[in-house]
């Protein structure tokens, strides 16, 4: 009796101590796939959430590697797992397409390690469209039950996502609805080789609404395997000359990110000889530098640092113009 004693208080002296805090709120959120919304996970440092898709993940694109952590292992096809790995609070985007074309963009948010109000998302449950959708407002304590054990993980590609929006349902169509429409209307786009790249591209109207502009596209894959693309970006790009010493060249690259307010893609995974629409809308600036360039980035999610670069012109047609002036011309 007394050896089992000593034994009992020599063990309880090697455990650990944990302090006593206040316990983590967790929850578990069930969501419908659209592509044409932007979902925010909340995460925590030393916590690990879990997002578990309804059919097989093809494509894990991450905005930010440097401050979150994504692993998705061809063993648990429908898993992906995302950590942040700093303690402060940060966020970035991630992007996520599976087998049948269909892809879900998420706002990561690491809330960082002194917001203990805050809930973290320990599970996110993805729904095909029709499917039960649980609101964030009605979610659900997370469960204690631990998600299947991980094998090798694979690394995540960084690159950045816009937002889009849709319609709601019985509202008369937008000018970016209209113009998407017309793209996806069109037979035979003229298709345009890039050297060195998969994909072909085509441009299709280019017009200003006050001072936003709508463009149209189309990217084509003549490969015989399947291709992964990312939403559109808008660049301004060129070159600034600037008093140097001698024996150094005076010039300097500069590209700057323009606001995209909303655009659409009918697919972001592109089969052997398949072709995907889109179209973009964004802030136009109101003045540039004779040497700077606008172009519209398209680009594959495994070579989003070698995208194609297409020049926009920086005065496109004004919206109605060519309405205005067919009706000058029939006037008798």
């Amino acid at each position: 009796m007394r050896r089992l004693v000593v034994a009992v208080i020599h063990l309880a002296m090697t455990l650990p101590v944990f302090a006593a805090g206040p316990a983590t709120p967790g929850r578990v959120v069930t969501l419908t796939i659209n592509s044409n919304e932007i979902s925010e996970i909340h995460l925590r440092p030393q916590f690990e959430s879990i997002i578990h898709m309804p059919e097989e993940v093809t494509s894990v694109v991450l905005g930010s590697p440097g401050e979150f952590k994504a692993e998705h292992s061809e063993g648990e096809p429908t898993y992906v797992y995302v950590k942040p790995i700093k303690s402060t609070p940060s966020q970035s985007n991630l992007l996520i397409s599976t087998r049948s074309g269909q892809h879900v963009a998420l706002e990561l948010i690491n809330d960082g390690a002194d917001a203990p109000a805050v809930p973290v998302d320990f599970l996110i449950e993805y729904k095909t469209a029709g499917a039960f959708l649980l609101s964030r407002a009605n979610a659900s304590p997370a469960p204690s039950s631990q998600p299947p054990n991980r094998d090798s993980a694979g690394p995540a590609l960084p690159a950045n996502t816009a937002k889009a929006t849709t319609p709601p349902s019985g509202t008369p169509p937008s000018a970016l609805e209209l113009e998407y429409q017309m793209q996806q209307r069109v037979n035979t786009p003229a298709w345009m080789k890039w050297e060195g790249r998969q994909i072909e591209t085509s441009i299709g109207d280019v017009r200003q609404f006050d001072n936003q502009v709508v463009v149209s596209y189309s990217i084509f894959n003549p490969t015989n395997r399947a291709l992964e693309i990312v939403p559109p970006q808008i660049q301004l790009s060129g070159v600034i000359v600037k008093k140097k010493k001698k024996k150094e060249k005076g010039k300097d690259i500069i590209a700057d990110q323009l606001e995209i307010r909303d655009y659409r893609l009918s697919a972001t995974r592109l089969e052997a000889g398949a072709r995907a629409d889109g179209v973009v809308l964004f802030d136009r600036p109101n003045y540039k530098q004779s040497t700077e360039k606008l172009l519209l980035q398209l680009a594959q999610a495994d070579k989003v640092d070698q995208p194609v670069l297409i020049r926009l012109p920086f005065t496109p047609p004004i919206a109605g113009d060519g309405e205005k002036k067919e009706k000058e011309v029939r006037r008798p």
